[in-house]
């Protein structure tokens, strides 16, 4: 990628961060809508969540092959691509007429959504080479989430509330158009300096793992043991699968050498932790505001306020000190923050009050508000400029299997507490056992956090990028490894 101007740059990360807004928007609009969708359709609680979780679902397994390909037949290409089929995809979306047809185009939408945020902090991390300067655009990159949690309940509910459900999937459309033009104007085409192959065997196996658990996790609480349990075995077969396999490739899906390095390691495990926390408490939210509290649409987006913009305030100071002082500050912020508010829940039902249940909104934003930025930095700066796409797809990979794990597991305590009876009735107590699961995902920022940015974990980073750098450089020279 040829050298760009500061003015060029700035301009390549708007319209990169155009492409996260349209995704995150579509996701926190639809959680307003939810028990507007569910009245529509007739969905039960499984049913909301694959609407959710249909879409991270093939996400996540398609993000490492969306990243890998743009690196290989170049990341302006397989963004363009990704803007068309998320357009399409929400076109659908919006005229689906029953709730199986909507999850089926929530997949064509994910299918294009793979193509555009791994790709574009792929574009984004070869713009911006300058540590500190990079550090900063993922800042803006990450209040771009907030933005979308700040107006997202807000937008959405105005729709739902005046014209209906379906609307939310219009805002993609114009948004979408916009960065396509932008992006064939202003961004330079860009990548790898020598091609990956495919990996085919790998793909099926990480889909095979990601569906068979997804289902295995929302179906357990409706379906029997011999239905379940084949998938979980399905699920465990692919994982083992994967662990003999891709380290026998030379050019593997999934580069397990990656995790040798502790940074990259625990920015893994955080973001998972971080985004299933995300995925269970906005479900958790929406269904509690709307259902059991009575409110409309709108009015429950408003009280979400108080989460979205500490999201937004702190995105982007997370983004500075990461630049400044390395990511152990925002992660210790963000995990102390996201526990204690799933404790205020889980511990004293936050809920039953308007006080505890705008402190614990608060916390929630500012904890979220600081992971992010130290969870991509953290994934693509020690990794080879020519490997950007890969680490930064296995970072996006993270964040989309927490926000699935999220909803499934938390949505499945939910229906197993619930059963039958009305929300209303037990929603408090029935949510008890996912505000837990809240509380050990933001634990395990915490502590993940202080253990994976000390010295010895930046050594671990260091020789781990050596390595591949030298195996990058046997294999430019075909030498092999």
């Amino acid at each position: 990628m040829p050298e760009l101007s500061h003015r060029r740059r700035l301009l390549v990360l708007a319209i990169c961060c155009m492409s996260l807004l349209i995704v995150s928007l579509d996701n926190t609009v639809l959680n307003v809508a939810l028990p507007s969708l569910q009245r529509d359709l007739h969905a039960g609680t499984s049913g909301l969540q694959w609407t959710i979780d249909a879409y991270t679902l093939v996400l996540a397994s398609l993000l490492m092959l969306a990243g890998s390909t743009a690196d290989r037949i170049g990341r302006k290409r397989v963004f363009m691509t990704g803007l068309v089929v998320f357009g399409i995809g929400s076109l659908l979306c919006s005229l689906a007429p029953n709730l199986e047809l909507l999850v089926v185009f929530r997949m064509v939408q994910a299918v294009g959504g793979s193509m555009l945020n791994p790709v574009a902090m792929s574009i984004i991390t070869n713009t911006f080479t300058d540590p500190r300067e990079r550090a900063r655009a993922i800042g803006v990159w990450g209040a771009v989430v907030g933005i979308s949690m700040a107006a997202g309940p807000l937008v959405g509910g105005l729709l739902v509330e005046s014209v209906g459900w379906r609307s939310i999937f219009w805002l993609n459309l114009p948004v979408g158009l916009a960065a396509i033009l932008l992006t064939l104007r202003f961004v330079p085409e860009s990548r790898a300096p020598r091609a990956r192959r495919p990996d085919p065997v790998g793909q099926v196996l990480v889909i095979a793992l990601f569906g068979a658990l997804t289902y295995a996790i929302i179906e357990a609480p409706d379906a029997s043991a011999t239905v379940v349990l084949p998938f979980a075995a399905v699920a465990l077969a692919a994982l083992l699968g994967l662990l003999w396999y891709e380290p026998r490739r030379t050019e593997p899906l999934i580069d397990l050498r990656f995790f040798r390095s502790a940074p990259f390691s625990g920015a893994t495990v955080i973001a998972v932790s971080g985004f299933a926390a995300l995925g269970g408490f906005l479900f958790l939210s929406t269904l509690y505001l709307q259902n059991v509290r009575g409110l409309d649409a709108l009015h429950a987006g408003l009280w979400m306020l108080p989460m979205a913009v500490p999201t937004f305030l702190c995105a982007p100071l997370s983004g500075r000190l990461v630049g400044t002082r390395g990511p152990r500050l925002p992660l210790l912020i963000a995990g102390t923050a996201m526990t204690a508010s799933a404790v205020l829940f889980a511990l004293f039902e936050a809920e039953t009050s308007n006080a505890t249940l705008l402190a614990g909104y608060v916390l929630f934003g500012i904890g979220f508000g600081f992971v992010n930025a130290p969870i991509t930095n953290t994934a693509v700066s020690g990794m080879p400029r020519a490997q950007a796409g890969v680490a930064a797809a296995v970072a996006s990979t993270s964040r989309q299997l927490g926000s699935t794990l999220g909803v499934a597991v938390v949505g499945a305590l939910l229906a197993s507490g619930t059963g039958s009876s009305s929300y209303r009735d037990t929603f408090v107590p029935a949510a008890r056992p996912g505000w837990w699961v809240l509380v050990a995902c933001g634990a395990l920022v915490l502590v993940l956090g202080a253990l994976t940015s000390g010295r010895w974990a930046r050594r671990t980073a260091e020789r781990t990028a050596d390595r591949l750098q030298e195996h990058e450089v046997r294999q430019a020279a075909g030498v092999g490894a």
